[in-house]
Parts: C-alpha cells; structure tokens; sequence
C-alpha cells in the first residue's frame, strides 16, 4: 500500500489524476492487479476516484505517501552515501529494500547521512512531519538561449539515462549554460562546466534547474 500511495504522488506531479493504467506501468504489475488495490486504500480512505479519469490521493493519503517518499528517499541517499552504489542503482534497490524499513530505521540513517534535504536525484525529501521543503526550478525545455544556472533534479530512474546523464556531467548542483537550441524540439547545446555537450529533447524533458 505504501508503494501504491507514493507511485500516485509521484504521477500526481505530472497530472491532477492517474489512470489504472499509469499505474500499472510504474510499479510493472499486471493491470487487473491495480483495482484491487485501489479499493483497499479507497476503503481505508487514502485515495477517492474521480469518474471517468482515475484516482486521486486523500489529504491522509497523501501525508502517508509523503512519509513513504522520505523514507525511499534517505535510503536511496544512504545507499549511495555509505553503501557506495551508485546513483543509477539506488531506486531500484530502495525499492527492493523499502518494505521493511521502519521510521526508526529511517531516522538512523537520515542521521548517518547528515540529515540530507535530497536525494542523490536531486528531488527533495520531506522531513518527519512531512513537509517538503520549497524548490524553486523548472525543466530546461522552457528556457532559452543564454540562460545559465545550476542542475536541480534528474527526474528519472531509467539507469541508462542516468548514467548518460552523469557521463555528460549533468548532476543536480552542476552549473550550465543553453548555447544554443534546435528548432521543433531538436537538440540543445550546453556549457556542462567546462565542456559542451548536445542533449537531446526526450532527455531534457527530465533535466530541471535553477
């Protein structure tokens, strides 16, 4: 149930609702398996339905996803902080790992990691109460040519755009500069520290900044 309800809030960002079938492509389980579940966390009052469009969290459910997302999030930090993994292996681990941790747990190693503000993806992690903290960014496709600033977020967890993504340099708290920009969403060119490098529209699309 806690995966479910962080799966929704995540897809949330993106759209007001999610679909069944969203759903069941961000968490790979089989389609019928989602109505299901659905029913579970709408008896118990964590998400309602929308008619003709999908589910939406409660205010419980999305406090209790908020939770889920801290807990996931110091792990995947702790994972590549102490464990040394790298950034490509940690949701996927975390994921795996997640089900049995505790909020003791959480805190020990929020505590290890030196109580970090994001993950190692750039996204920001709620604090106990389950406030998130304010961010202040958006995705680079909305900018232009000449705009400078600094990586905020990588917002995906393919591991092989992520690790395109550390080969070019562009990892939350790296600086860039847009050099130049193709017409019809074509490719655009960056200033990543001291190198230049050509990024492509689909991998924009999941590169935010400040």
């Amino acid at each position: 149930m806690r995966e479910y309800l962080a799966e929704i809030y995540r897809l949330q960002e993106d759209s007001p609702t999610v679909s069944t079938t969203s759903l069941a492509d961000r968490l790979d389980v089989s389609p019928p398996a989602v109505p299901r579940m659905l029913k579970r966390l709408q008896s118990v009052g964590f998400v309602k339905h929308v008619p003709y469009q999908g589910v939406e969290l409660t205010a419980r459910g999305r406090e209790e996803a908020l939770h889920e997302i801290r807990r996931h999030r110091i792990l995947e930090v702790f994972l590549v902080n102490v464990m040394g993994f790298t950034w490509d292996e940690a949701h996927d681990h975390a994921d795996g790992l997640g089900a049995g941790l505790n909020d003791r747990l959480t805190e020990r190693m929020a505590e290890m990691t030196g109580f970090p503000q994001r993950c190692p993806h750039g996204e920001p992690i709620p604090d106990p109460e389950g406030r998130l903290p304010a961010i202040n960014d958006v995705c680079i496709v909305n900018l232009g040519v000449g705009h400078k600033g600094l990586v905020s977020r990588v917002r995906t967890h393919e591991p092989e755009k992520l690790q395109y993504m550390a080969s070019l340099s562009l990892t939350p708290g790296t600086p860039f500069e847009i050099l130049g920009r193709a017409p019809f969403n074509g490719p655009m060119r960056l200033r990543v520290g001291r190198e230049e490098v050509i990024v492509g529209y689909e991998l924009m699309k999941s590169l935010w900044v400040t």
